[in-house]
């Protein structure tokens, strides 16, 4: 009988050789993707039963490529594995569909079992945060810049890492101009005038880290 087989977003070496030990008696590792855009193709291509996401990623966050690879893979089982404990995180998680959310400090111990919670149809969240609807709440929603469309959320992240114009064009393969036009769409939605407010916003939103 064939092992589930899992695609890891991962860029800590250390961290990922930890999963790899911790997995590989259950489950096939089949890809590892360092980014988020790089995750999204990945899915895309090898089709796992599972993946395994952090929340902050470059190129693309979590939650974003979450959404990405719910929509290209909808059979794939979503696995937050992540350092925020932050109840509306977890709701973020669960609105967007996730089968499961791990600490990372807790994966020795519950990675496995919550990967197969996920892929016996169940949700799995870690009991180091607590009881969590997947609802949220109003003040919950303002969060992860939800008010923006996906292709504005890609772009203000990568503006906000601190990307030039035409590298966030090529990141998106899309052209300067479309850039241009979704950062000063964001501005006018977010209220924002300056690259610096953007990337403080991205912050806030938990879209980047600090």
């Amino acid at each position: 009988m064939s092992k589930p087989r899992l695609l890891i977003a991962e860029d800590h070496t250390l961290v990922l050789e930890g999963y790899q030990r911790i997995l590989e008696q259950h489950f096939e590792v089949i890809g590892i993707a360092e980014d988020g855009q790089t995750l999204v193709k990945l899915a895309l291509q090898l089709e796992p039963d599972a993946v395994l996401i952090d929340i902050s990623m470059p190129m693309m966050n979590g939650f974003e490529a979450a959404r990405q690879v719910r929509k290209d893979v909808p059979k794939a089982k979503l696995i937050f594995v992540t350092m925020h404990s932050d109840r509306e995180y977890v709701e973020e998680a669960l609105r967007i569909g996730a089968s499961a959310y791990v600490l990372k400090r807790s994966a020795v111990s519950e990675l496995a079992h919550a990967i197969q919670q996920a892929l016996s149809g169940k949700v799995y969240v870690t009991p180091l945060v607590g009881d969590v609807s997947g609802n949220g709440t109003a003040k919950d929603a303002e969060k992860f810049a939800v008010g923006l469309s996906s292709r504005e959320r890609q772009v203000l992240q990568l503006v906000a890492e601190g990307r030039a114009g035409k590298e966030v064009a090529h990141v998106l393969s899309i052209s300067l101009k479309t850039v241009e036009f979704h950062k000063r769409s964001i501005m006018r939605k977010v209220g924002l005038h300056t690259t610096a407010e953007l990337a403080r916003y991205a912050v806030r939103q938990g879209l980047i880290e600090a």
